[in-house]
């Protein structure tokens, strides 16, 4: 058994052609032949585990204020589908819950990064692996990701048979150790932004015998070249686009 990754994954379900992190985003991804999304989890004022991106309500709903400082209720009342197009105006903010029973119906499998506010890492991890562990069994397709290093922890000790990915956004948070930190969390995959990808950085990693994965990737002649390089698997907003686009390896 292990990681059954496809070549390309739906970043925030596909959110070139649907909000971001909602439900209709993860339909979308199905309906264009997505085999995998990537979403995110943070916490509600009150622990509640809701499938959302930024640290604050105003970019994608008709909330404000912090997601950590607002109760669940306040936040399954907002809409944060108009933002984006009218037509999608009404839609709300997802409960993990209700993102895995759509997953499941759907049988995409999922990256899932948790993101959670400083001082509640190992409270995010919890909460978020305790409920993925009441739906989800198919350890092939699911992949737990964090830029947080206690999150990992946290997975490793509760749910020590799913693989883990390590993520990395900047140069300034590549340690020179990678591979001991790597293998401290017993990680299954090295996620890395678009932004500090080299040849020589998939290189080294590709020496740990691990997948090496690249996020956003929404130009096709770059993701052709990441494939090139020996890029496992890429995040996209358009994932059909660039599955169209990759050279066809046997």
């Amino acid at each position: 058994m292990g990681l059954k990754l496809p070549k390309v994954i739906g970043h925030r379900g596909a959110c070139a052609y649907a909000p971001e992190n909602t439900i209709e985003s993860i339909l979308t991804a199905a309906d264009i032949g997505a085999e995998w999304v990537e979403l995110d989890v943070m916490l509600t004022q009150d622990g509640v585990p809701i499938i959302f991106h930024d640290d604050t309500l105003d970019r994608t709903t008709n909330g404000s204020g912090n997601v950590a400082e607002t109760p669940y209720a306040t936040i399954r009342e907002l809409e944060a589908g108009s933002w984006y197009a009218d037509s999608f105006a009404g839609i709300k903010i997802p409960t993990l819950e209700e993102a895995l029973e759509i997953l499941i119906d759907k049988n995409l499998g999922l990256n899932l990064e948790i993101k959670p506010t400083p001082g509640r890492e190992r409270e995010t991890a919890e909460s978020a692996l305790d409920i993925l562990s009441k739906y989800w069994d198919d350890h092939e397709h699911l992949l737990i990701s964090s830029f947080q290093l206690s999150c990992l922890e946290t997975a490793q000790d509760m749910a020590p048979d799913w693989y883990r990915g390590v993520l990395f956004d900047d140069d300034e948070d590549m340690p020179e150790n990678l591979r001991d930190l790597f293998e401290y969390v017993d990680g299954a995959t090295v996620n890395i932004g678009k932004k500090i990808v080299t040849r020589e950085l998939v290189e080294d990693i590709i020496d740990f015998e691990k997948p090496v994965l690249v996020y956003t990737v929404n130009d096709a002649q770059l993701a052709r070249q990441l494939q090139g390089w020996g890029v496992d698997a890429v995040f996209s907003d358009c994932p059909d686009v660039i599955a169209q686009n990759l050279l066809k390896v046997h």
